[in-house]
This record gives structure tokens, C-alpha cells and sequence, in this order.
């Protein structure tokens, strides 16, 4: 059993700021990527008008990381007037 921190994140947001929303997440992929601990980070969404990301970290501590980056900080603010509830976060580990 490895210690990588598995998220899935559901992210909606209001329709009005759908597509500003997908490229403020797509715009930080290739940073995100290039960070030390991070192993996957990638973006989905579905019909409904959701945001899915799935990650693989390498730790809690390289996730915690990600999140003191300056550009997902501003992406985290942004969110604060962009999304119709707050996202929600899985964290996982993985069994088997």
C-alpha cells in the first residue's frame, strides 16, 4: 500500500462564470504538474455543468504545498464569487 494522497474534486460553478472558471484550472495544470510531489492532476466535466479534478500526490505535505502556491490561492479566491457551492473534496487513500 503507497501513502499517495488521492483527491476528487467536484467544482460547480454558476453558469455565468462556467468558462472562466475551466480555464483558471486549466491555465495552472502545466504548473501544477511541474510542482515536486505532484504525480496527476487532471480537469473533467461533465453535462451537468461540473468541474472534476483528480489528483495523485505524492504526500499530504506536497498537497499542502499546492495549496500555498500563490496561483491556486488566486484561483481558491476567484472561486469565492465564481462557484454555486463550495467544492467538494475527497481525500483517499488508496487500498489495493
Amino acid at each position: 500500500m503507497n501513502k499517495h494522497r488521492y483527491i476528487f474534486a467536484k467544482i460547480t460553478p454558476k453558469a455565468e462564470f462556467f468558462k472562466v472558471a475551466k480555464s483558471a484550472i486549466i491555465e495552472i495544470i502545466p504548473r501544477t504538474l511541474a510542482e515536486p510531489g505532484c504525480l496527476t492532476f487532471t480537469l473533467h466535466e461533465d453535462e451537468g455543468g461540473s468541474l472534476y479534478l483528480y489528483e495523485e500526490w505524492l504526500s499530504d505535505d506536497a498537497l499542502q504545498r499546492h495549496h500555498d502556491m500563490a496561483y491556486t490561492k488566486e484561483v481558491f479566491e476567484a472561486y469565492k464569487n465564481w462557484l454555486v457551492v463550495t467544492p467538494e473534496i475527497i481525500k483517499m487513500t488508496k487500498l489495493a
